[in-house]
This record gives structure tokens, C-alpha cells and sequence, in this order.
């Protein structure tokens, strides 16, 4: 009898199994209609999410991508400016949904090494005086990058300090938060207090099967909840969903250490590349590589890994990500890097 083939699936966070506990979570939860604030499930996850943040109210998305878009039109009207980065995931991977569903105008920076630089953001504010210009309306932020790279506190601090002085509300892609927190040594409520509202994924690093927050003040949150229902994103009996990120929040943030250290000593043993080349600033749990002197596309580099047992992913068609999470073990770690450098040197040798 054949056994099924085991991977080691690096290709994101997001392909994490719930756990056992999490499944006798969702079997066991209380459950009522959400739409009438009946579900308790629910409110307890609510309630635990904007505690940990240290915001007033938090609710409940079916991604963090539907969370992003209810901020952004909860945030802004029709026509205003928003100001991100150029690699931002609302720009990059979000279906234009900021253009499409807010209709609003979407203005890009480059930031060196992607940091945010708080006076470019100034410099880049409409003159509001001006009857040709867009009112500017929101200022977007991420912690951490798509590329996983942690943006420093004081720069974070820094923007929305100045967010203030201009009267700008301040918007945080945080999906995967938590890895940024423990990479600081700092509460996740530090990171939190520099924006106005916060998104974060509890399907990615956290484990749980589905799922974002949004948190934000009470009555942005009121706006929000009103917004999702604009998107067809109320829920009734939704507290099975909510049973499993609730046990998440409460037992497995300290795991995401382990996962940020599986994701430094993967980049540190591929090192010794011949060929590829380690993308630096591994601060959380995703390492790139950039496969571009191998002279073959991302499909067939991955096609290539594959067959050696690693699934892995492409952040730009030109970078392999891995992500490391908590279904994936020290060892597996290891293997992978293993398998990595064997690649390599079969690659590098029809060069």
C-alpha cells in the first residue's frame, strides 16, 4: 500500500491545520445569531481581540483582506486620497478594492528599504486649499511587511505622530502583528496605539482555520459593522468559526517564537548559497530568496523544489518565499534549508 507523500509546505502561514483543541473548540462552542449581537462566541472573541490591542471595539472579518477594504471605506469618502506604500499588500494584492470599493484615489511612496519615512508622508499631503487637489483622507501603514521585515517602533510612532498633527487618521495592514510583537520584545499594544484602526489575520501564524480582526474606537467600529453588511459580510450562528481564534489569541502567540526562530536559521544556513541569494532582514517568519541568477522562472525553480519534497511560494515572480508556522517543526526547518542548498548546487551547475 502506498503511503501519502509528505511535503513540507513553506508556501504560507496560511495552510496551518486547526489543532484538536481547536476543533473541540468549534464542536463545543455557544453559538446564537451574530447579527443580532446574540452570538456569545463571537462577542468573547470581539471583546479579547480589542482588549489585546488596546482599542475599544473589535469585529470580526471573513479575511484580512475583506478587514483592510471595510477600514479603508469606513475611513474615507468617495474620492478622497489614501497614502501607502508602493509594496503594500492593499496595493499589491487586494484586487484594487481600495480604487474599486471606496473609489478612492490611491497615492504610493517608495520608501527606502520599505521603512516609512514619517516627512516624505508629510511632504506627500494635498494642499487642501487647492481646488484641483484630492482631499488627502488616510495614511496606511504595515507591521510587518509582506516581506516580513519588521518596521522599527520609533518609525511607526513617528508617522502617526504626525498623522495627528495634520489630522489624518492612520490605517495598519498588522495580518500577521503578533510575529512583529514578539520580534520587538514588545506588547502587540505598542505596535497597536500607532494607528487609528488595526487589522490582523488569526488565520496566518496564529493557527486558527478562518478569519481576521478589525479594532478600532467604538464608533469606527459601529461604522465598520455597518460597512461589512454593505459587502455581505454579517453572520449568523458564526461562533464555531470564532471558538477556534479565540483559543488561538489565548495559547498561541507564544509559539510564534519558535516559528520567527525556524525562519532565522533557515536564512542563516542559506547563506551558503552558491547561486541564489537570501533576501536580508529576516525579522519574523518569512525568508526570501531571490532565484533570478538561476536564469528560470518562479514556476520552475518551485516545480524543481517540489519534487524534493519543499512546497514554497512567489512573493514578486522574481523572489521564493518561505513562511514558517507552527505546523512546521525544527527539523522540518532544517530538511528544508537541506533541500534548498542541494537545489542550488544542481542549478548552479548548468549555469
Amino acid at each position: 500500500m502506498q503511503t501519502e507523500r509528505k511535503w513540507i509546505d513553506l508556501r504560507s502561514d496560511t495552510v496551518t491545520q486547526p489543532t484538536q483543541q481547536m476543533r473541540e473548540a468549534m464542536f463545543n462552542a455557544q453559538v446564537g445569531d451574530d447579527v443580532y449581537g446574540d452570538d456569545p462566541t463571537m462577542n468573547e472573541l470581539e471583546k479579547k481581540a480589542a482588549e489585546m490591542l488596546g482599542k475599544e471595539a473589535a469585529l470580526f472579518m471573513a479575511s484580512g483582506t475583506m478587514g483592510n477594504a471595510v477600514a479603508v471605506m469606513s475611513h474615507t469618502s468617495r474620492g478622497d486620497e489614501i497614502i501607502l506604500s508602493d509594496t503594500a499588500h492593499i496595493v499589491a494584492h487586494e484586487v484594487g478594492g481600495a480604487a474599486v470599493l471606496s473609489q478612492a484615489f490611491i497615492r504610493t511612496l517608495h520608501f527606502e528599504n520599505g521603512i516609512f519615512d514619517a516627512e516624505q508622508i508629510r511632504s506627500a499631503i494635498r494642499d487642501r486649499s487647492n481646488i484641483h487637489y484630492p482631499r488627502t483622507g488616510l495614511i496606511c501603514v504595515e507591521e510587518p511587511l509582506a516581506t516580513g521585515k519588521v518596521v522599527p517602533l520609533d518609525k511607526l510612532q513617528a508617522v502617526y505622530k504626525m498623522a495627528k498633527e495634520e489630522g489624518l487618521p492612520v490605517h495598519m495592514d498588522g495580518a500577521r502583528i503578533f510575529n512583529a510583537a514578539t520580534a520587538l520584545g514588545v506588547d502587540v499594544k505598542e505596535i497597536a496605539a500607532c494607528a487609528d484602526s488595526v487589522m490582523f489575520c488569526i488565520s496566518k501564524g496564529l493557527g486558527a482555520p478562518v478569519g481576521s480582526l478589525l479594532c478600532g474606537s467604538g464608533a469606527f467600529i459601529r461604522q465598520a459593522r455597518k460597512t461589512r453588511k454593505l459587502l455581505g459580510g454579517n453572520m449568523r450562528q458564526c461562533g464555531v468559526i470564532a471558538a477556534p481564534a479565540l483559543y488561538a489569541l489565548q495559547h498561541n502567540i507564544d509559539s510564534l517564537r519558535k516559528d520567527n526562530a525556524n525562519a532565522t536559521s533557515f536564512a542563516y544556513t542559506l547563506n551558503s548559497l552558491k547561486t541564489g541569494r537570501v533576501r536580508p532582514h529576516t525579522d519574523s517568519n518569512i525568508v526570501l530568496m531571490d532565484i533570478t541568477p538561476y536564469g528560470i522562472s518562479v514556476d520552475e525553480y518551485c516545480a524543481e523544489l517540489s519534487e524534493s519534497g519543499v512546497l514554497a511560494s512567489s512573493l514578486d515572480g522574481k523572489c521564493i518565499r518561505f513562511v514558517f508556522y507552527n505546523g512546521i517543526t525544527t527539523q522540518d526547518a532544517h530538511e528544508a534549508a537541506k533541500i534548498v542548498l542541494e537545489l542550488d548546487h544542481k542549478l548552479s551547475a548548468k549555469i
